[in-house]
């Protein structure tokens, strides 16, 4: 009896732990849950069984593991929040794999990503046809995005563009120019533009400089959006 009482206040104990661990870890949807939270939520249950099935064993030396990863995922979701690139190598990035209809196979290829895999998600998303597709772009939790074709689209008109944005069908989706305050300079050569440009574009909405922004995109008709850092400190 008192066994049963031991492993029913043990169990009760761990379930709250762990709860509160995870909500210290942070709010993230389970299907957006990058490949090392997912190591790290796995880590963690099998050491919280752990702790419960083995009555012997002291409680506190299950916890010490748990606490142990919790701390590591904190602290490198905290760096990968001031560092892109270390955000980059932990999460990965989007990969488009569709583009104008078009199959990017040695993009699917890098990915291990099948042909089977790519039509269920699109089917899951009621399109039929690869050829209505505009992009689509695996995100790093695993799901695809898709943008269909816009059968009444046209062509944007040459005045419209900011220079660099001729070619309307490449630059479709909004282009991220700057990210956590961090100018993409590989962004900008890919549109033939610098710092000075980009600085000077930015003026214009009425900020003097690049310090003063925490994220900047634009889009195919040139129309930037812009987030300050003033609400982010």
């Amino acid at each position: 009896m008192g066994e049963g009482w031991s492993l029913l206040l043990r169990t009760l104990f761990i379930y709250f732990f762990v709860l509160l661990i995870m909500r210290l870890m942070g709010k993230r949807e389970i299907g957006k849950l990058s490949v090392f939270d997912v190591v790290v939520s796995i880590m963690i249950a099998d050491f919280a069984v752990m702790s419960v099935d083995d009555l012997k064993m002291p409680l506190f030396h299950g916890l010490i593991p748990i606490m142990m990863l919790a701390g590591a995922q904190i602290l490198l979701s905290f760096v990968s929040l001031k560092s892109p690139k270390i955000r980059r190598w932990i999460d990965g990035e989007p990969t488009t794999l569709i583009k104008d209809g078009q199959i990017l196979e040695d993009e699917m290829e890098k990915q291990r990503y099948n042909m089977d895999d790519l039509m269920l998600q699109l089917r899951e998303k009621n399109i039929a046809n690869i050829a209505d597709v505009e992009f689509a772009v695996l995100e790093t939790s695993g799901k695809l995005s898709v943008f269909p074709k816009d059968e009444e689209k046209t062509p944007v008109e040459e005045k419209e563009l900011l220079p660099g944005f001729s070619d309307y069908r490449q630059h479709a989706l909004p282009v991220p120019l700057i990210i956590d305050g961090k100018v993409q300079e590989e962004a900008l050569r890919s549109m033939g533009q610098t710092r000075f440009w980009l600085k000077n574009q930015i003026q214009q909405y009425g900020y003097k400089d690049l310090k003063e922004i925490f994220f900047v995109s634009i889009d195919a008709r040139g129309r930037m959006y812009i987030d300050s850092r003033k609400d982010k400190r």
